[in-house]
């Protein structure tokens, strides 16, 4: 068989990872060929092609972002998308292609299958794992060992000057990556868009934390999170052009100034941003990312399209593609509710 892959949506850490274990189980597995489409979904499109093999792909596990590129591309929105992929996947004589995204890529590949009858197998990532179907996605586990880093490092500053730190993290419309890097972190209270700011409980809970003779505090803030004064943004997170997400940060800043115009307390914002994409995937989702690859492998060569592949607890399965898209998976308030033990 010849497959293509490609890698869509914003870029992560275990992308690469996920491209090596294709590789290498295509052709030592299958001897299948792989070709690798640039830039998302624009590469079968616009036919951007480039050969992968054993020998260019074998040490590129430990590299973050993507051999490959990426894009927001949504070959609906350009003339003759989808007709054009089917062309150019004919004319590099290609059997499938495995799609490795987040939602918006995702919900592209079921389109894709659904109208089109394109056989794809779609593998999960995405460092908000705001993703349907399975426990976690690749990319998730090192931005929180980022953020839970970088929280260290504001604790020692924080100390030294008496002084509330808000750190706004990644996360349009889950909580995933502020919740467990908050906990991991040792923060201080963590707000999440799934549950609005009510700005009093948050001054509340650093007033708690001086009071019992600590002089600085840490908060933690996702960059959907809003007061619950605030009207509904009108970004839905599911822009599948080529723009970036609008509509979305600033909300550290924001509340930096109003905790300290409630309590009194120097307090300063940091918005860790792409930080938070980019460098070489932790060795979980290393491991992930490779068992991900192989299982995808697996369905292509059994001619199950149209699915996903999924963790399942500790096991790598499958699951249709349509049940990962559409709505977004959001946090777990019980793990929020674990988090509040530790406000104030």
């Amino acid at each position: 068989m010849r497959i293509g892959i490609l890698t869509g949506g914003g870029d992560c850490p275990g992308l690469n990872a996920v491209i090596r274990a294709v590789v290498r189980h295509s052709v030592k597995g299958y001897s299948s060929e792989v070709v690798g489409f640039l830039e998302g979904w624009r590469g079968p499109v616009e036919n951007i092609v480039m050969p992968l093999t054993m020998r260019t792909t074998d040490s590129i596990i430990n590299k973050g972002g993507t051999i490959l590129r990426t894009s927001r591309t949504n070959p609906f929105k350009l003339d003759r998308g989808p007709e054009r992929i089917l062309e150019n996947m004919e004319r590099n004589k290609l059997d499938a292609i495995i799609a490795v995204g987040g939602e918006e890529t995702c919900s592209v590949a079921n389109k894709l299958i659904k109208e089109h009858g394109l056989p794809i197998v779609c593998i999960p990532k995405t460092i908000d794992n705001d993703l349907n179907a399975t426990d976690f996605t690749f990319g998730f586990d090192t931005a929180v060992n980022v953020v839970a880093e970088a929280i260290d490092r504001l604790h020692t500053t924080a100390e030294s000057h008496n002084r509330v730190l808000v750190c706004e993290v990644m996360g349009r419309h889950a909580g995933w990556i502020a919740c467990y890097g908050g906990i991991a972190g040792g923060a201080d209270f963590i707000l999440v868009p799934e549950k609005p700011v009510i700005l009093s409980e948050v001054v509340e809970a650093i007033k708690k934390c001086h009071a019992r003779g600590r002089d600085y505090s840490i908060v933690v803030v996702a960059e959907g999170a809003r007061l619950d004064s605030d009207p509904p943004l009108e970004s839905n997170g599911h822009d599948n052009g080529d723009s970036p997400h609008t509509g979305f940060g600033g909300i550290g800043e924001r509340l930096a100034k109003l905790i300290s115009e409630h309590t009194g307390y120097e307090t300063r914002a940091t918005t860790l941003g792409h930080i938070q994409r980019g460098g070489s995937p932790t060795a979980f989702d290393r491991v992930l990312a490779t068992r991900f690859g192989v299982h995808a492998v697996n369905l292509v060569h059994a001619a199950k399209y149209g699915r996903m592949v999924s963790l399942q607890g500790r096991e790598v399965t499958d699951v249709p593609v349509e049940d990962a898209v559409d709505t977004l998976k959001k946090l777990d308030l019980n793990l929020y509710r674990v988090a509040e033990v530790f406000f104030g």
